[in-house]
């Protein structure tokens, strides 16, 4: 099914100028067109339309994923009360007894936290198979390796370097759709504030992530 995002700005890459309510229309896992938004849906009246509030952009690229997801244990909510909802390191990751069962528990936690920050392409190496078969199933795009022994990053890709530094890619006719729509209103806000300001992520065209909010159209 054909589905049309809508923003008040897309910025379809870092070389290319942004749209002031743009559009991207989608088709199975590919974009099809980026213009207008009233151009797109006069052409093509019958595509579901997804209005997000603030900034469309390209996913994006979380360099620091490897040790994110293999020196770092994302707990369960169930052990909250124990462990805490914070990424466990260090010592502490030491302590707890953690199989191949475990470790991809936790991978496929870590990656529903990176895709709230709108990340939709990692870098390896993962060395871990069960780490390997959570990337590999929530179908993020693997981009070139990072350093695995680098200290444990934020979740937040914009805490390393700027937005269009970040970008996965560029939203172009024949692209992957690899999306993320940000609550602020240019990339300015979105460098200042984070990518915790994620609102949506899309993953080959699959709605991989939404937040909460009060809007037409979602």
């Amino acid at each position: 099914m054909l589905t049309v995002h809508a923003a008040a700005l897309v910025v379809p890459g870092a070389a290319v100028a942004p749209l002031a309510d743009g559009a991207v229309a989608v088709d199975g896992g590919t974009v099809t067109a980026v213009g207008p938004a009233d151009e797109l849906a006069r052409a093509h009246p019958r595509a579901r339309t997804r209005h997000w509030p603030g900034l469309l952009t390209p996913g994006l690229a979380h360099r620091g994923a490897s040790p994110l997801l293999e020196h770092a244990y994302h707990p369960d909510p169930r052990e909250a009360d124990t462990l805490g909802t914070a990424p466990l390191t260090g010592t502490t990751l030491g302590t707890l007894p953690l199989d191949d069962m475990r470790w991809g528990s936790s991978a496929r936690r870590g990656l529903q936290l990176l895709l709230r920050h709108g990340v939709t392409a990692v870098a390896g190496p993962f060395r871990r198979p069960a780490v390997r078969t959570a990337v590999a199933r929530a179908g993020v795009v693997r981009v070139a390796d990072g350093d695995p022994e680098a200290p444990v990053p934020s979740l937040d890709p914009l805490a390393a370097c700027s937005p269009a530094a970040a970008f996965a890619g560029t939203l172009a006719p024949g692209a992957r759709a690899d999306l993320a729509a940000f609550a602020v209103p240019d990339p300015a806000a979105l460098e200042e504030t984070g990518a915790a300001c994620c609102v949506a992520t899309v993953v080959a065209g699959r709605l991989a992530y939404r937040g909460r909010w009060d809007a037409p159209g979602r």
